[in-house]
């Protein structure tokens, strides 16, 4: 179906405003959750440093028949040992899953393989994985598994990092440390973001997760090679950021010296991931990397105050900031590392329901409103226009293919209105294909009043359109009318609009290899798209963006 909204991620339990949810994306949690987070850890942090027992002792989950499973599906040390230790710190039954030799090898779904796991009264999976959207992907499935079974308890799932997609627990460390940087006010940040930004899934979760700030800079430091994708570029701008670019690091601090906006004091780099670009890049690595590389005899050119910042690990033999920087007030680096283990500490005790009864802010991720994208015209006399403000007008109007006059059947108009002949043309094959539209009849692209072209359907004796199909026809071809004929008029006239959601379609695919519904993948479960604000269709599952005519097979 398209657009009801019954396919939405599943609203936190009514007990408890964090028990049992999940962290698929940085979305996830609302910017007051954030916060939230952001004061416990701190809270958290100033214990640890002054060795409170008892302060300490408020956060533990300390029950030893609570699971939490890590499962990490690629290389991990740095994630792995924080959650870990943060796990160690709760006191409760913590396991790992030897992927080497675990039944993903055998070809055992994802789906099975975590219905084992939760059977074994494990709560909390923390999961590291190539494939994009797995955590969304299994938070629904269990959902649905714990339905069956009669389980009240809730399972979250954790996203550790999803191939180039997301790393929220990273995003939330970073917010964490930027904020403890700027004294705790969250008014505004100026942010250089550096190095390989085209695979580099911490950035991609800055695209949402910087909105904790009222007032956005970001600085994109990276040459062609290893820019920003455009979707995540225009994402920033559609939320009020203000981007620049620059192509290198020399480039980006030879403008600050004219600018009145200057450079950033805050840095955030990250490592070069040439290795997957192919031989032409790496061919260009040592000039690649030189230009996303800090050289320390330009730290007079710095602001004062500046910090820098890496994920982590830095290259051993090409690190972007050199280790003679590490003995130096730059290094934001490391305190931004150990700041991982009391977020996490943190977030584990939010979802295992240990804190967060004090929370008062809204509850969960911010939610698309439904809206009715099917409109049925009415009014007016047949043929006079009247009724029809956005459209043509033609409730009452005859019809014909050729010289033929319509009896009875269908006719949908301005199909992919605006846009290139070639496209349209493709896209009629697509709607037809779709929608089961063979049979008689002709498809035409014409010339609209407006000078656009637009495709055209006929369909002589077809029977009509149940509501469904008319509300699937909306996601095919959205801003087409659809005119139902009988007795050589029209007799029904629908202008369809945009859905918001599109899911639950056998024919719907998303083209990312990377996301876990790819059909490659095996998991043999149906993509969702949300309407993004420009019009285009988001994944829910792995964030890829399309034109509403890609995202069918």
């Amino acid at each position: 179906m398209t657009g009801t909204g019954t396919a939405a991620p599943a609203a936190p339990r009514a007990s408890h405003p964090f028990l049992g949810r999940s962290l698929a994306v940085i979305g996830d949690l609302n910017r007051e959750e954030r916060l939230y987070l952001y004061r416990r850890a701190r809270e958290l942090k100033e214990a640890h440093h002054r060795e409170d027992r008892a302060a300490l002792d408020s956060f533990r989950i300390n029950d030893p028949d609570f699971g939490i499973y890590e499962v990490f599906l690629e290389d991990s040390t740095r994630t792995r040992e924080s959650f870990k230790n943060a796990a160690h710190f709760h006191r409760l039954k913590f396991s790992e899953l030897n992927a080497a030799s675990s039944s993903f090898n055998k070809s055992e779904s994802y789906a099975d393989t975590f219905a084992n796991l939760v059977g074994y009264d494990n709560r909390m999976f923390v999961i590291r994985s190539r494939l994009e959207g797995v955590c969304r992907y299994l938070a629904e499935k269990t959902e649905a598994y714990l339905r069956r079974h009669g389980i009240s308890r809730g399972v979250s799932f954790i996203n550790a990092g999803d191939g180039r997609h997301e790393h929220p627990t990273q995003e939330l460390l970073d917010e964490f440390t930027f904020l403890e940087d700027l004294h705790w006010d969250d008014r505004e940040i100026h942010l250089a973001l550096v190095g390989d930004l085209y695979h580099g899934r911490t950035v991609h979760s800055k695209v949402h997760g910087l909105g904790l700030f009222h007032r956005v800079r970001v600085d994109l430091v990276a040459p062609p090679e290893l820019s920003m994708p455009l979707p995540y570029v225009q994402q920033m701008e559609d939320q009020g950021f203000q981007v620049r670019q620059y192509a290198s690091i020399a480039e980006y601090l030879e403008q600050g010296r004219a600018g009145t906006d200057g450079v950033a004091r805050l840095w955030y780099f990250t490592r070069p991931q040439l290795e997957r670009m192919g031989e032409r890049v790496l061919r260009r690595a040592a000039e690649l990397r030189g230009a996303i590389t800090f050289d320390p005899a330009d730290i007079g050119r710095l602001p004062e105050g500046t910090f820098f910042y890496h994920p982590l690990p830095r290259h051993r033999e090409h690190p972007t900031i050199p280790v003679a920087l590490d003995d130096t007030s730059l290094n934001g680096w490391e305190r931004q590392s150990a700041n991982g283990w009391y977020v996490r500490m943190v977030l584990l005790a939010m979802l295992a329901g240990r804190i967060g009864e004090d929370y008062r802010g809204p509850v969960g991720p911010d939610r698309l409103e439904e809206e009715d994208f099917v409109r049925e015209v009415t009014g007016g006399s047949p043929g006079d226009g009247k009724g029809d403000p956005g459209g043509s007008g033609n409730r009452g109007r005859r019809f014909s293919e050729g010289i033929r006059p319509i009896r009875d059947g269908l006719v949908i108009d301005h199909i992919f209105a605006g846009a290139p002949p070639e496209k349209i043309r493709s896209h009629l094959t697509t709607l037809i294909s779709v929608m089961g539209l063979h049979g008689r009849g002709g498809e035409w692209i014409s010339t609209g009043e407006d000078g656009r072209h637009k495709g055209l359907l006929f369909r002589p004796g077809h029977p009509g359109l149940d509501e469904g199909a008319v509300r699937k026809l909306a996601a095919v071809i959205p801003g087409a009318t659809v005119n139902v004929i009988g007795g050589g008029r029209v007799q029904r006239k629908f202008r369809l609009g945009h859905p918001r959601r599109v899911y639950g379609l056998p024919e719907l695919i998303c083209r990312n290899e990377a996301c876990i519904t790819h059909p490659d993948n095996g998991e043999q479960t149906l993509p969702r798209f949300s309407r993004s604000r420009d019009g285009y269709y988001i994944c829910d599952y792995c964030s890829h963006k399309y034109e509403f005519t890609e995202v069918w097979l």
